[in-house]
């Protein structure tokens, strides 16, 4: 990902994991995020967003051209169906995510200890290039102790309704609780800064000002040279270079 995109978003390519689950259904590790809204633009394939949120348990259709959001809270599961799923994702607040801002639907045991949770969590490596098969063994295995607990969660919901969520976002809360004075800095730094500017460019623009626009740029985004192991899937993500792009 990357935290200079407008508006201090981060965006990547996941490839979804075509991993089969305990259900038959191939796909990541279940997951929420506690302080930001994730988006999916669909590139290719077909699949399925299942999320347990405020309106209960949800399937929505996953195909090119479709766009869903989901707020923090919302747990949610991607699901590989045509096998070659790949979306692009757009993540509220860049450097949270990539920070401990998500919590994966792991058995309660280890939600009520933070450093069971960190150890079943962890992966030896991130190197995705050439096959990494101690990476990928361990993000297998994260993957169903993830949907271990989520089928154990989403049962609840649909039995007993949304408030059998709770107990999770309050196991969440607790295990990210000590990440937020080092997520107020990302913010500062980013979406608050970002925002801030804007509103001196609106002043500006009142008083006839358009001195900012001298800084104009284009700035264009480089791959980097591997993909890493997510929680969904395989991630894409860019480098952003000041360069300034050349006229034709």
């Amino acid at each position: 990902m990357c935290s200079t995109f407008p508006g201090a978003t981060a965006v990547s390519e996941v490839s979804i994991y075509d991993w089969p689950g305990a259900d038959g259904a191939a796909g990541g590790s279940p997951h929420l995020h506690t302080a930001s809204t994730e988006a999916y633009v669909v590139q290719q394939g077909n699949g399925r967003l299942e999320t347990l949120d405020s309106r209960g348990f949800t399937s929505t259709p996953l195909e090119p051209g479709a766009v869903v959001w989901f707020t923090p809270g919302t747990v949610h599961r991607a699901i590989n169906d045509s096998g070659d799923l790949r979306v692009l994702v757009v993540m509220q607040n860049a450097g949270l995510p990539e920070n401990g801002d998500a919590v994966m639907t792991f058995p309660p045991e280890y939600l009520m200890d933070s450093d069971a949770y960190a150890r079943a969590a962890q992966l030896p490596s991130q190197n995705a290039d050439g096959g990494d098969v101690t990476a990928e063994a361990a993000a297998r295995r994260r993957r169903d102790l993830a949907l271990e607990g989520y089928f154990d969660l989403k049962a609840a919901v649909l039995e007993a309704g949304v408030a059998e969520l709770a107990d999770f976002h309050a196991a969440a809360a607790r295990l990210v609780r000590g990440r937020t004075d080092a997520w107020r800095g990302y913010l500062a730094g980013g979406a608050s800064r970002q925002a801030g500017a804007t509103a001196e460019q609106l002043a500006a623009l009142d008083a006839a000002e358009t001195f900012y626009m001298q800084e104009a740029r284009t700035t264009m985004g480089e791959r980097k040279t591997r993909r890493i192991y997510g929680m969904c899937g395989r991630i894409q993500a860019w480098e952003l270079s000041e360069t300034v792009v050349a006229g034709r």
